[in-house]
């Protein structure tokens, strides 16, 4: 009889230890997607902006990469809790918040992989037998990198002299206006300050769009912001005559459209000398 009083005691002592495996320290849930039952974080890292591999197949290569902020967490879970039902979990899970699969299959080392997205949030779930029952959830919210390194007046003089124009991107716009936002007035300054230092220099200003919606609207888009950052320069003390503005939609990208990087670069602004 007594045998079997030890062996609970036993149960009561080592059930809490079990249960207090702690987080790795700063480490918190995606509000996105939470943690599969008996699972700790063992470490985690978190970007403002980066780039993350979204699994879209079964091998390697069939990956998708999103750039934007990017969460990424490592579980290690309790040895009964198997792959399969971790990634089940989360595809139940995604899918009653409303989320498309993207992949549901085998991944890295033939462990079940899961991914799938809403709107520009991407989840990427992977398992791996990495010393025991561990998983990696990396979430996504896509986004535009923020414009954060401004050219001098210097630097944009050095590149006319050079090649006779520069392409500008601190001149930020409203989605789909022309109305220049805030942010754009410390580089527009650096124009200002440019086209006073050098009084005998006139300059087309060329406006440049990706090739996100109609070849017709991204014309008249360019044309606007084109005309919008003129308005601006003059009326801040750059006499009109020195000026013009030209669209050119998306007629002239300097890079990739098919992923957002390239976009980026060929939504700009070109200040052309004449």
């Amino acid at each position: 009889m007594k045998k079997p009083l030890m062996m609970l005691a036993l149960a009561l002592i080592v059930s809490p230890l079990l249960a207090q495996e702690e987080d790795f320290e700063g480490c918190k849930d995606s509000t996105v997607l939470s943690r599969m039952k008996n699972c700790h974080i063992d470490s985690c890292d978190k970007k403002d902006f980066d780039r993350a591999e979204i699994r879209t197949g079964a091998t390697d290569e069939q990956m998708k990469a999103v750039e934007g902020e990017v969460q990424t967490i490592l579980y290690r879970c309790a040895d009964n809790v198997s792959f399969l039902s971790i990634v089940r979990n989360a595809e139940n899970a995604l899918k009653a918040a409303g989320f498309t699969t993207v992949y549901s299959g085998a991944g890295m080392n033939e462990s079940p992989a899961y991914s799938a997205h809403k709107g520009g949030v991407w989840v990427d779930i992977q398992t791996q037998p990495n010393g025991g029952q561990t998983y990696t959830q990396t979430v996504v919210r896509s986004k535009e990198m923020e414009q954060e390194m401004i050219a001098s007046a210097e630097s944009m003089e050095a590149e006319i002299t050079k090649t006779g124009y520069c392409s500008i991107y601190g001149i930020l716009f409203d989605t789909g206006k022309a109305t220049i936002q805030p942010a754009s007035e410390k580089c527009l300054n650096e124009m200002v300050k440019l086209l006073k230092n050098n009084p005998s220099w006139k300059f087309q200003i060329e406006g440049h769009t990706d090739n996100v919606g109609g070849k017709e609207t991204n014309m008249k888009l360019s044309q606007s912001r084109a005309d919008a950052v003129r308005g601006w320069l003059v009326a801040h003390g750059v006499e009109s005559p020195r000026l013009t503005a030209k669209g050119f939609g998306e007629t002239k990208p300097v890079a990739d459209n098919s992923n957002n990087d390239g976009r980026a670069k060929n939504r700009r602004v070109d200040l052309r000398k004449i």
